[in-house]
């Protein structure tokens, strides 16, 4: 479970799901049975019409005593007489004659507020994170076969085993053709399943997002102890009752499984994580949390106190709007992983290609990997993206600076009599960064050992029983340094060698007006066979191997 969940494989995920229903016993019946009362589809003034003369002559006779039109009496006594109803069938939760909320409607809100929270939690981690990856964990569940061709038909490594000599532009054909076969072959039933589920879970996050403290501190503002205006709360209490009518029925058994399973992989680094009692705790939290609902629903006929509040008997709830865009966001994400499984596929061949090609420029020298970086050998080192570029230089130190680069410039060191200071003492400065390239490397690699500083950081980082987000923060910070120091080595190097160039070249082109000059001592130095003068040239073209391979290099490790 450190794993991340998107690479769980369909077995595994089984499994995982059948743990999960050892421990569930959700109940399925309705959160939302619908107390609404009868609806009147008329306003009161259409009611009032279609009275009999002598009921309009009474409520006329009324009005003569009360200095109050007709229709706002019979008004106020159909809205007194649902009043009447709701205090009956839900006593001390509304006072109409006040039009006041009372104190069993802040306590099941408040119940409310907690079971909201449970969802809150459980969508951080999972949906609000990465919709792509949650949506498409639901997906395998419910869409088993789509997802294995997805995952396994569009993989670039099979594909070229089946279709030798291709090129990268005919497999990256292959991989999209065969990805957009499969949304293809998504079947009503299908798309039918995933709506529910990512309506259930837009409907969800609506109730968690609730801002119920607006509610809840409308009691304790009003300065009456456990009341409220209800007029001060009727807007978010509108929105409310919409939410709760659309979340009649209990989330989907796969949508609160994959809930569980984010939770679960968010947890599963924390010391002494045990999966069986995590799986427990949160099949009683979710079934705590529907009970709330039910119990909210229950004892607080909302739509009937809507309709008071807003003085319209023909006032109903509406179905909230979400989840239609689910496809479109699976779509997408599949698109970006196949995609970046593709990339990862082409930078490996360029890896390959790259590693290839400079064995013979170190001559058949094989790759110096550094100590302490992740590696096939090395799981729990730093993944430092600079780390094959500081292995290649390294090799390059011994194996061509040293033993032959070395030999013609340190001459030149010693004895070169420069005709401009400036390029004497720029000579020096690159000379200097050169020779020390193996040290500089060396100090770089005891940093990131266990005994080193970044290394203890990162060791202590991710042992630390934090949250997981800070856990990967600080995790970042020390990666982030390293990177950062790896990458000052190698762009010293890279100047140094870039001004050696320039240096060699001028003593190459003899020019004695141009910024990099020749030597003044050059015959001395070349003497009869000017072998010197060859191994200059050779110099000058070693470096410039070795800057593009550098370049090469970074070009690779930016694709990933």
């Amino acid at each position: 479970m450190r794993r991340l969940v998107s690479e769980l494989s369909l077995e595994e995920r089984h499994d995982l799901l059948e743990k999960l229903k050892g421990q569930a016993n959700l109940s399925a019946d309705p959160l939302y049975e619908g107390r609404e009362g009868k609806e009147i589809p008329e306003d009161f003034q259409q009611q009032y019409a279609r009275l009999p003369w002598y009921y309009r002559l009474y409520y006329f006779i009324l009005s003569v005593f009360k200095s109050q039109p007709p229709v706002k009496i019979f008004e106020d006594i159909q809205v007194g007489k649902l009043g009447h109803e709701i205090e009956v069938l839900a006593p001390g939760v509304y006072n109409c004659q006040q039009n006041f909320l009372l104190g069993d409607f802040c306590w099941y809100t408040i119940e409310l507020k907690n079971a909201a929270r449970f969802f809150y939690e459980a969508l951080d981690v999972s949906v609000n994170r990465d919709r792509g990856s949650f949506y498409a964990f639901l997906g395998s569940l419910e869409m088993g076969d789509i997802h294995r061709r997805l995952q396994d038909e569009t993989d670039p490594e099979q594909i070229a085993r089946t279709m030798p000599g291709a090129s990268e532009t005919e497999i990256r054909q292959r991989i999209f053709k065969t990805m957009e076969e499969a949304f293809s072959e998504v079947t009503q039933e299908q798309r039918n399943a995933m709506y529910r589920n990512t309506r259930s879970l837009h409907c969800l996050k609506e109730l968690s997002a609730f801002l119920f403290d607006r509610v809840i501190m409308a009691f304790g503002l009003a300065g009456q102890g456990q009341t409220c205006p209800a007029n001060v709360v009727k807007d978010p209490l509108l929105n409310l009752n919409n939410i709760l009518f659309s979340l009649r029925e209990p989330p989907p058994v796969p949508l609160l499984e994959s809930l569980f399973v984010f939770l679960a992989s968010e947890k599963s680094g924390e010391k002494n994580f045990d999966m069986s009692l995590e799986m427990r705790g949160m099949v009683n939290n979710v079934e705590n949390a529907m009970a709330a609902i039910r119990d909210f629903n229950r004892h607080i006929p909302l739509t009937r106190i809507l309709r008071c509040v807003y003085r319209n008997l023909n006032l109903s709830p509406k179905q909230i709007s979400g989840g239609e865009d689910w496809f479109v966001v699976y779509r997408e994400y599949w698109k970006r992983q196949i995609e970046a499984k593709y990339d990862e596929f082409i930078r490996t061949r360029k890896h390959n290609a790259l590693h290839n090609s400079f064995r013979y420029f170190l001559k058949g020298t094989n790759l110096k990997i550094l100590d302490n970086v992740v590696s096939d050998t090395a799981p729990d080192g730093l993944p430092i993206p600079e780390a094959f570029a500081l292995s290649f230089l390294l090799t390059f130190y011994s194996a061509v600076f040293m033993a032959d680069i070395n030999k013609i410039i340190r001459p030149i060191l010693i004895d070169g009599d420069f005709y401009k200071r400036e390029n004497r003492a720029e000579f020096n400065e690159s000379y200097n960064n050169l020779i020390k390239l193996e040290d500089d490397i060396r100090h770089f690699e005891m940093s990131i050992s266990p005994e080193g500083d970044l290394g203890k950081r990162y060791f202590f980082a991710k042992q630390e029983m934090s949250s997981l987000p800070i856990k990967r923060r600080k995790i970042q910070i020390v990666l982030d340094e390293a990177s950062r120091a790896a990458g000052g080595i190698i762009q010293r190097v890279r100047e140094a060698m870039n001004s050696m160039i320039n240096l060699l070249n001028g003593i190459l082109q003899k020019d004695l007006g141009g910024k990099y000059d020749t030597l003044g001592n050059l015959a001395q130095l070349s003497g009869k066979a000017g072998v010197f003068i060859d191994g200059v040239a050779d110099s000058v073209q070693k470096f410039q191997q070795a800057i593009q391979i550098i370049d090469d290099i970074g070009v690779v490790e930016n694709m990933r």
